[in-house]
């Protein structure tokens, strides 16, 4: 078993470990699920350690003929673009298991899903087959609406349809635009590469048509302005181990596969460039003033995720190294941040029972480690100098005034915004007279510690030494930007 499918299929032999064992062994199913993450995760940092930071190529590849009439093949491997999504989604997904333990109707199908996710999660990120990324990209929606549905909140029902009906949405034209380009190419076949060479004889229009299916497919899931409505009301009612990985590794599905289609599709991207930048700089104020206006903090950040996903398609917008490097970096930090903010109001709301910050006050004095780990979150969200979202947002800006000059301040405004609710919320939580309900919240544990401090920990190191990331993504983003060269 080569390196890359033994890595897909760890978290589902783990699911279907528990799917056959017997009933009433709660505590075994997540021991179970807790052993399969950790091995995902030290697997995923391996794939990390054999990668060749010169190379410029797909590494690891793995093919198989699936369905040679038809031009499908199980094709597998990875990039300096692919790999930090799939080191991301390991370690999210074992923060998720951990940061899980609350769970106790029907333990044995939550775990099951959880496990299920992470298959279809990595997947996305390693099929180099249009077909097989389709099938990954549809599997996340089954495990996903059924934790919804089943574990989220008052109104789950309703929020796991919402979800579904604008995803599977998405997904139809998504499928029309494959389809519509496997058909275009003269020999048939799914193969990314294949379709990447072909797509070059097709005329400007053509091209513009099929990019148009895949902006709106990828858009749905990122999420971008206005097709970003199912976000708040899924996460507000999805368990906090869920938002963790919805926020975290769903959105950058989206941004990934958009990525993939840019790479595919130049000259359609160079005649959608301008709108691709109008998209990013509504997205980023909506979502910021949005998230500004909240008072339920899962909902703040909700839409404080499709603000920062607004820089990342301002970073792919602007067609040139140092934006595509900022929105991969964006993509990477964004998920660590995200992850941790879910977690810690997560974990506060399972000890308080509300999410709305006028209800809190002086936690700091309570809750010192849980105050620690807000505000380091918080300050990371922003982007402060000495966090990846700093270095993200910084290669974004440059990148942006390389393209449009002065037009690319209208960033700066979305990240005092981010400030100005983030500033909101840590005064609320932290500071303040003291209120007897809040004398009684009990700290961090130590597996809570953590996992808040393993991803806070991960966007404060790759602030400081960028390097660390930039040395596997640059070959692959030097690819990238040649082609708008």
């Amino acid at each position: 078993m080569q390196l890359l499918t033994g890595l897909l299929i760890t978290p589902l032999f783990g699911a279907l470990l528990i799917a056959v064992l017997p009933a009433g062994h709660d505590r075994l199913y997540r021991n179970i699920a807790l052993a399969t993450s950790v091995a995902a995760m030290i697997l995923s940092f391996y794939v990390l350690s054999v990668f060749d930071t010169q190379a410029t190529g797909l590494q690891l590849t793995e093919h198989m003929k699936w369905n040679p009439r038809l031009g499908m093949a199980y094709d597998i491997g990875i990039d300096g673009i692919s790999l930090p999504m799939i080191v991301l989604a390991s370690v999210l997904s074992f923060i998720a298991v951990l940061a899980s333990s609350n769970i106790t109707d029907r333990p044995r199908g939550y775990y099951l899903l959880l496990l299920l996710l992470e298959t279809a999660m990595l997947g996305v990120f390693m099929a180099q087959d249009w077909v097989l990324f389709y099938v990954f990209w549809e599997l996340t929606l089954i495990p996903l609406f059924f934790l919804i549905d089943r574990w989220g909140g008052k109104q789950r029902h309703g929020a796991a349809l919402n979800f579904v009906l604008y995803t599977f949405g998405g997904s139809v034209f998504l499928l029309v635009a494959m389809l519509v380009l496997f058909d275009s190419l003269p020999a048939h076949s799914f193969s990314m590469r294949y379709m990447a060479e072909a797509a070059a004889g097709l005329s400007e229009h053509k091209q513009l048509l099929i990019f148009l299916g895949f902006l709106i497919g990828f858009g749905v899931k990122m999420p971008i302005f206005p097709i970003h409505g199912w976000l708040p009301v899924a996460h507000v009612e999805a368990p906090s181990p869920v938002s963790i990985l919805l926020s975290g590794i769903l959105l950058k599905m989206g941004a990934y596969g958009l990525l993939r289609a840019t790479e595919m599709l130049p000259n359609a991207v160079i005649q959608m460039q301008s709108t691709l930048m109008l998209l990013a700089l509504v997205s980023l104020v909506y979502g910021g003033l949005l998230a500004w206006r909240q008072t339920d903090m899962k909902k703040m950040i909700a839409y404080s995720s499709v603000s920062h996903m607004g820089v990342v398609l301002l970073g792919i917008a602007t067609l040139n190294i140092t934006g595509f490097t900022g929105a991969v970096m964006q993509m990477t930090a964004h998920g660590l941040v995200a992850g941790a903010l879910f977690l810690l109001i997560g974990l506060l709301y399972e000890r308080t029972h509300t999410r709305d910050i006028r209800d809190f006050s002086s936690l700091a004095r309570t809750t010192p480690r849980f105050a620690f780990f807000t505000i380091l979150a918080f300050i990371a969200a922003v982007g402060m100098p000495g966090t990846a979202g700093f270095i993200a947002e910084l290669h974004t800006l440059i990148g942006g005034f390389q393209q449009w000059g002065w037009l690319i301040l209208a960033l700066s405004l979305g990240i005092m915004i981010s400030a100005a609710y983030a500033i909101r919320t840590i005064g609320r939580l932290f500071t303040g007279p003291s209120r007897e309900e809040m004398s009684n919240v009990t700290d961090l544990r130590n597996t809570e510690m953590l996992a808040a401090g393993l991803l806070t920990t991960g966007t404060i190191v790759l602030g400081v030494f960028p390097a660390l990331l930039l040395q596997y993504i640059t070959p692959s983003i030097a690819t990238l930007s040649r082609l708008f060269s």
